[in-house]
């Protein structure tokens, strides 16, 4: 890392904090390192010594490379896809994670407020920028690869993706942060309770409106358009899904879908959903597949996964990393800091497993409270094992890749993990759009292992390698792009 840069923190998972080109912490710690600690615990953090939290880039580096991994292999590997609708995979931890970086970053960009009105313009614009460029990105204008076609019918274009759920997300909590904080001096456990509680009241208000529009919401039977673009004749023209039903979990009947259907109508959903991996709507499944004979109706209607009422429970998460961005403002000392954190992700885990016992299912489409619960969990424990070996035992080398791709992690997401890159890429070819340079690497790799999903695995692999390259590359320039 070059010298002078070592004082910038770029903390936000889309770098999108000005605030963040300051050390850490300015403030008093509310516990002073103990000797009994050990070495580790009574180093100086990387704040107290003007550096900048490494794990964090790290953490978003991770994060991008997973969204690139289960997008491009997944189709290789339907078991590191997204779940049809219940259950969680590898690929359902990459948007909470997201979220769960953007929830840190807030707790450290607006640690020091100056003017609230000022602070609020600022998360407004951001808001808004980010959720124009998630539209722009995947509202549907961009076909993406093997599809080398652009535009879109406004009539239909999708208005909800993961860009514009992470600005949802990130508006809710900065407003909290903004607003609903004591500017007090944490002194002591208790003055810390008092700085936050009303922000932690704003979280469970939040999430039992959720719960309450989830559970209690009235759906009747509703209809739809079957899409011109299903492979199924039959099912074409006009469906009707019988639902009559309060408080269903089930693709066809859930109040999420409803209230998008109402709020944003049919047209400008997401049209090929996750829940055509079901068995009930793929001979494949868990992959896409035909339809089986006397499959549902459903099957081909459109839902929305980053809809507006699971919005909602999934601002809880940025919350979530609101609190561990807390607590490392305020504990100086790695291994309390590594503690705290362990104490607040284990209870997170245990509650989502105890909350499906009880038959609240792991949905990632509904982001159900046990999905929430065992994500947020599992994004702590992520964080937290990557401080520890980063920036507490210093293991920077075998992560530096990682590291750089979380400095740029928005361009990384938008020109890979969106497929601009390779969708440009293949818009060269040789007499036949299928003689490409994207294509025709994955063939070659394929040919190499003698495998068709082994050898896109590698291709995968290969193209994260060249993601963190080109980061690293924008990294020694000093090009960094944040909205």
């Amino acid at each position: 890392m070059e010298p002078g840069r070592l004082g910038e923190n770029r903390y936000a998972l889309i770098d999108m904090a000005d605030e963040q080109r300051e050390p850490l912490l300015h403030e008093d710690v509310i516990i002073p390192c103990s000797s009994s600690d050990g070495p580790d615990a009574s180093t100086p953090s990387p704040a107290n010594s003007n550096q900048r939290l490494a794990s964090l880039d790290v953490f978003r580096g991770l994060t991008v490379a997973l969204m690139i991994l289960v997008d491009d292999a997944g189709g290789a590997f339907p078991s590191i896809n997204h779940s049809p609708w219940f259950g969680v995979t590898l690929a359902d931890f990459v948007m909470p994670f997201f979220l769960f970086g953007v929830g840190v970053s807030i707790g450290l960009a607006f640690k020091n407020i100056s003017s609230k009105t000022t602070a609020m313009k600022k998360v407004m614009l951001r808001t808004i920028k980010l959720f124009l460029l998630g539209l722009f990105l995947q509202g549907g204008y961009f076909h993406g690869r093997n599809h080398l076609t652009f535009g879109v019918d406004v009539d239909k274009i999708r208005w909800l993706g993961v860009l514009q759920r992470i600005s949802i997300g990130y508006l809710l909590a900065s407003m909290s942060e903004i607003w609903l904080v004591n500017r007090i001096t944490v002194e002591s456990p208790a003055a810390f309770v008092r700085k936050y509680y009303i922000q932690w009241i704003f979280a469970v208000l939040l999430c039992s409106i959720y719960m309450c529009l989830l559970y209690g919401l009235y759906v009747p039977n509703w209809e739809f358009e079957a899409s011109s673009m299903n492979y199924s004749a039959y099912a074409s023209g006009s469906q009707i899904v019988h639902c009559e039903v309060r408080g269903s979990l089930e693709p066809s009947c859930n109040a999420v879908g409803l209230i998008d259907r109402i709020l944003i109508g049919e047209r400008h959903l997401y049209q090929r959903p996750v829940y055509r991996r079901t068995k009930e709507c793929s001979v494949n499944s868990p992959d896409y597949g035909p339809l089986p004979p006397n499959s549902p109706g459903w099957c081909l209607a459109p839902f929305d996964p980053e809809g507006i009422l699971s919005s909602l429970m999934a601002a809880i998460t940025c919350f979530v990393g609101l609190q561990f961005g807390h607590i490392l403002l305020h504990f100086k000392c790695h291994m309390q800091r590594v503690f705290l954190w362990t104490m607040l992700s284990l209870p997170l885990l245990i509650a989502g497993y105890v909350l499906e016992f009880l038959g609240v299912p792991f949905c990632k489409p509904l982001y159900t409270l046990s999905y929430m619960c065992i994500t947020a969990g599992a994004s702590g424990l992520f964080l937290t094992s990557i401080f520890y070996i980063v920036d507490v035992k210093l293991y920077r080398k075998p992560t530096m890749l990682l590291e750089w791709m979380g400095m740029n992690a928005l361009i990384v997401y938008a020109v890979a993990a969106c497929d601009l890159f390779p969708a440009a890429l293949q818009g060269f070819y040789w007499r036949s759009p299928k003689n490409n340079l994207v294509d025709g690497t994955e063939l070659l790799m394929q040919a190499m292992l003698h495998s068709r999903k082994w050898g896109t695995l590698a291709f995968v692999l290969l193209e994260i390698l060249f993601w963190g390259l080109v980061a690293g590359f924008l990294h020694m320039k000093g090009v960094y792009v944040k909205l």
